[in-house]
Formats: structure tokens, C-alpha cells, sequence
């Protein structure tokens, strides 16, 4: 390949042509606003930011929409460019390219960003309250038509969501290369970041979901079944050869990958109440089978919980609530848990990702976008009493872990 091929690679831009602003599905759910701290100039550069990958022709009608979006979600998603028809994870030959791991990456994408897979599947973010594919839907456009280019001596390089363009490489190179969120120097810190985040020159990808490689609840379940069953041999004298029947497991989360806890407590035979304050989490875990019971509750749950501990039964229970009422609830009246644990996504307690006691999910959202201050006051005090009450619960028999 000639430099004159690669050059033609690094220009590929969107059509000239204004896509229809999408329909937004009802029940579908949305990122809380995220929080905007920029000043007028780093506003225009965030609105410079996005234009740059649309043809300018359309930049006069888009900047007003792009600001609104800014002004209204904290960030720029450039939701007329979501692709109008469902995404998910198609077989590998219905999707362009010119070789088979182009295709298998848009695949990949694809999943991410599936309504059935992804967190808040219109704002890219697929796991973690904040892990993105990318940052916006250009971007995500963009990557689909380099990699419909792709060869098997090319290299497709990614920044935080942004395509760099295609490199010439060998047939032996990694064909994709991807960074998120670098942050370097004095500017490594999280308010710098969420400038950065809400400029449009920085995303967050947590593990999986900016790497296009999420697999979601099904991925970790052998591993959240091992380390239940390991605590269990550890803590409560079970035997190599044996399993939790008997035993109680208490944890929270039924988002992402913590989606995996019910069904990895079923499969090691124990009894598990698995707190979730969204209600459409625990919906969609409920739906696909992976939690066996939806309780509303506290007290109900431990009753139910109690009675398949004594047949030796297994069961999973969603209570919908917040963890620290549940385990507020076990310390006022003794219940005994064995095994405790959590898997909030407490890397952006003030993001959205930890909801103070006393708040629904949604009057969460609502706080976190009006009232960040005062958020993230609740936010301190919950963890405070959270961490409060699971050292009673210990100190009172229960084996607390974090993974």
C-alpha cells in the first residue's frame, strides 16, 4: 500500500446528507445528566469538538442542537446520527469489510450497544453507570466505515472513541489499537477528566465496553460462582466437594456484570437477596432468567430467604430497594447473614453510580441533574452508614468481601 492509499484511508468522513432525528423508545433507560463545569470558551470547544466529524455544510443547523444537547445531558451524544433500526450483534457475513476481523469488531460494537445488553443503550454507555463505546454517534459511524475498510495489513487506531485512521501494519499486527480516558500529569484527576469527558476529547471505556468486548453478565458468572463458593468454603466450612445449600448470601447490584450474582448463587446451591434500587434493572435480570424471585420487601425476603435455607433449596431473590435499608432491616432485627458483599458501580458514587438512602432511582436522577452539591452530601452520608452497618453485620458473624 502506497501512502497515497493510506492518506485516502485517514479522510473518511460522514455524508453530507442531515439524518431524521430518531424516535425515543419509552422504558428505555437514560443516563442521569451528566455534570457540566465549562466556562463559555471550553462550551464553544466542545461544540467545535463534535462538528468536526460532520461535513460542514450541516455545521449552521447542527451547533444549536449539539449546545442543547451540551446544555440539557451534560454531553454531547449527536443522537441524529443513532442508527434508526435495532443494533445488536448480527451473524459476521451480514456486516461490509474487507476481512473477517473488520467485520467481528463491528459485531462486537454491535453487542455493546444492543437494548438488551447496554445500560443506557442512546447515551453508548454499556456497563459501569459511565462505560462507553464511544463518546457520541458520529464517532460511532465513523468506526463502522473504517472498519468496513479494514485490512489484514491495516491498523486501526482509537483514542477515546475517536478514529485516528488507518495505519499501514503487518499482517501479524494488532489490527485495532485502542486507549480511553488517558489523562496525563496535573490533569489526572477526576474533575479535570469530566472537563475533558464533556469537551469531547476524552471517554471513559471501563474494562470492556470502549475495548467493544462486554460480555456482559453471561462472561462472569463462572467467576462470581468461584468466589461465592470459595468464601463459602473459607468462611462457612463448606467442603471441597460441597456447595451452599443451607447458606445465605447477601449482596446488591443487578446492573451490568453484578447481573451475574443470582444466577452464580443458584448455581453453587445457596439462597441470595440481591438489593437493586432500579427497578427496570431488576425487570430486565428478571425477564432473562438470571434472579428467580422479585420481592419488594425486606422483611419478606429474609421470610422467603429463611424458608429455602431450611429446605436447602436454592433461590434468588431481587429486592427491590436500597442495600443499606436491607441491611439496616437485618441489624434491627438479628438476621443472621453469612456471606455479605457488594457490586455497585462505587468508582462513580457521584455520578450516579451509588444512590443515597431515602431516594428512589428516579428522584436520584433528578437530584444527581439539579442539585449535585446536596447529591453528593446524601451520597456521603449513605456510604458512611452503609460502611456502619456492615461492620455490626461482622462483627456480628458476617464474612464481608469485595470483588
Amino acid at each position: 500500500m502506497n501512502n497515497a492509499e493510506i492518506g485516502k484511508a485517514m479522510e473518511i468522513k460522514l455524508d453530507p446528507v442531515l439524518p431524521e432525528y430518531p424516535t425515543f423508545k419509552e422504558g428505555v433507560r437514560r443516563a442521569p445528566k451528566r455534570e457540566l463545569t465549562l466556562n463559555k470558551r471550553e462550551i464553544k470547544l466542545a461544540v467545535a469538538n463534535a462538528l468536526r466529524y460532520v461535513p460542514e455544510e450541516l455545521h449552521e443547523q447542527l451547533a444549536p442542537e449539539f449546545l442543547d444537547e451540551l446544555l440539557t445531558r451534560g454531553r454531547i451524544y449527536g443522537y441524529r446520527f443513532m442508527p434508526k433500526d435495532r443494533i445488536y450483534g448480527r451473524p459476521i457475513d451480514e456486516y461490509k469489510g474487507k476481512c473477517v476481523e473488520g467485520k467481528a469488531f463491528q459485531v462486537m460494537i454491535d453487542n455493546n450497544l444492543d437494548h438488551e445488553v447496554a445500560l443506557y443503550p442512546y447515551e453508548l454507555v454499556t456497563y459501569g453507570e459511565t462505560g462507553q463505546v464511544c463518546q457520541n454517534w458520529m464517532q460511532y459511524q465513523l468506526i463502522k466505515r473504517y472498519l468496513e475498510e479494514l485490512t489484514d495489513e491495516h491498523t486501526l487506531v482509537m483514542m477515546s472513541g475517536h478514529p485516528m485512521g488507518l495505519f499501514k501494519s503487518h499482517k501479524t499486527s494488532p489490527r485495532v489499537i485502542v486507549t480511553n480516558g488517558l489523562m496525563v500529569g496535573m490533569f489526572d484527576n477526576p474533575e479535570d477528566w469530566a472537563k475533558a469527558t464533556a469537551m469531547g476529547v476524552s471517554s471513559y471505556g471501563q474494562m470492556t465496553a470502549g475495548g467493544w468486548m462486554y460480555i456482559g453478565p453471561q462472561g462472569i458468572v463462572h467467576g462470581t460462582f468461584n468466589t461465592i463458593l470459595n468464601a463459602g468454603r473459607k468462611f462457612l466450612g463448606v467442603p471441597q466437594d460441597g456447595d451452599l445449600s443451607g447458606h445465605l448470601f447477601v449482596t446488591s447490584g443487578l446492573g451490568g456484570m453484578s447481573g451475574a450474582q443470582p444466577k452464580a448463587i443458584e448455581i453453587a446451591r445457596g439462597v441470595g437477596i440481591v438489593a437493586e434500587v432500579d427497578d427496570s434493572r431488576i425487570k430486565t435480570r428478571h425477564s432473562q432468567g438470571w434472579v428467580g424471585l422479585v420481592i419488594e420487601d425486606a422483611a419478606e425476603a429474609f421470610r422467603v430467604a429463611e424458608e429455602y435455607m431450611a429446605k436447602k433449596e436454592t433461590v434468588s431473590i431481587a429486592s427491590h430497594g436500597n442495600i443499606v435499608d436491607l441491611l439496616q432491616y437485618a441489624v434491627d432485627n438479628n438476621v443472621k447473614i453469612e456471606l455479605l458483599s457488594d457490586q455497585t458501580s462505587c468508582h462513580v458514587p457521584y455520578d450516579g453510580g451509588y444512590c443515597p438512602q431515602g431516594l428512589t432511582c428516579e428522584e436520584r436522577t433528578e437530584v444527581l441533574a439539579n442539585d449535585k452539591e446536596k447529591f453528593c452530601e446524601l451520597v456521603d452520608q449513605t456510604l458512611v452508614k452503609h460502611y456502619h452497618l456492615i461492620k455490626t453485620l461482622v462483627e456480628r458473624g458476617s464474612y464481608f468481601f469485595d470483588y
